[in-house]
């Protein structure tokens, strides 16, 4: 039977992250991190309603056209949420290693594995000085690694988000571990339990209505996981799979905020008309 499978989480606000000198002295402590819980409604039978909190209240409808709507970048990322953190390893032409995280980024297929990072251009920069140096090193050689956040190093993580010079190898200000690939040319990060070495596959280049660059949609095609053995397990057919209680992984939220898994729950799929 195939499930999908809920996750819960928790503002960084509310919790304290994990020291990185505390996490590396102490192993994932398996799944026990994560509660597993019932689904929301065991009673409910379709087609029963399931109200919103909020039906007595009216919707605001804001057209993105619109200069009244303003700003819609803290809309965007507080509403659709938690998000996949890309902590995208590159190079550049001359071998400049750069290291950046990003959260407008999914799986978007398993075979081939492909994922996707949208990168948007610096604010107030026209031309090749408003790519990113991510996108820029991408473009260039074709190469980049993804590395998957867990809490044990989200300060090192996040510090690479900084607004550093192209000449900056921020893994080494972070304090982050390079491991050779082995398809690709951009290293890996060694505190990462989780890396997708990729090869460029397409540039979907986006733009404003006045035709001014604004993002660049970048789809990979992984040619190489490494999966550290600590996160490392087998599914009950055999497939490999990630313990995601290990893996303690790190989501996206609105502002500044991060969240991390606690409570998951189980809801099989329902069978098809006449099973």
């Amino acid at each position: 039977r195939q499930y999908w499978c809920v996750l819960f989480l928790l503002f960084s606000s509310s919790s304290s992250p994990i020291p990185m000198s505390e996490a590396a002295s102490k192993p994932p402590s398996g799944t026990d991190t994560i509660t597993r819980v019932s689904p929301p409604h065991t009673e409910w039978k379709p087609p029963e309603p399931q109200p919103s909190p909020f039906a007595q209240m009216g919707f605001k409808s804001l057209d993105p056209s619109s200069k009244e709507t303003g700003n819609l970048y803290p809309l965007c990322i507080s509403s659709v949420v938690p998000r996949p953190i890309a902590l995208t390893s590159t190079l550049s032409a001359a071998g400049v290693q750069n290291l950046s995280p990003f959260s407008y980024f999914n799986i978007l297929s398993h075979k081939p594995p492909t994922l996707a990072i949208g990168i948007c251009r610096k604010p107030g920069l026209e031309g090749e000085g408003s790519k990113k140096d991510t996108f820029a090193n991408i473009e260039a050689t074709g190469e980049f690694v993804v590395n998957i956040m867990s809490d044990w190093f989200i300060e090192a993580a996040n510090h690479t988000c900084g607004d550093f010079v192209p000449e900056d190898n921020e893994m080494d200000l972070a304090g982050l571990t390079p491991l050779p690939s082995v398809v690709v040319k951009p290293p890996r990060v060694g505190e990462s339990a989780f890396h997708m070495e990729c090869r460029l596959k397409q540039i979907i280049p986006l733009s404003d209505d006045e035709g001014r660059p604004t993002t660049e949609i970048v789809v990979g095609t992984v040619v190489m996981f490494h999966v550290n053995e600590g996160v490392l397990t087998q599914t009950p057919s055999g497939s490999h799979t990630v313990d995601v209680a290990r893996l303690r992984a790190l989501g996206r939220m609105g502002g500044n905020d991060y969240g991390r898994v606690t409570e998951v729950f189980e809801l099989a799929r329902p069978p098809r008309p006449g099973q």
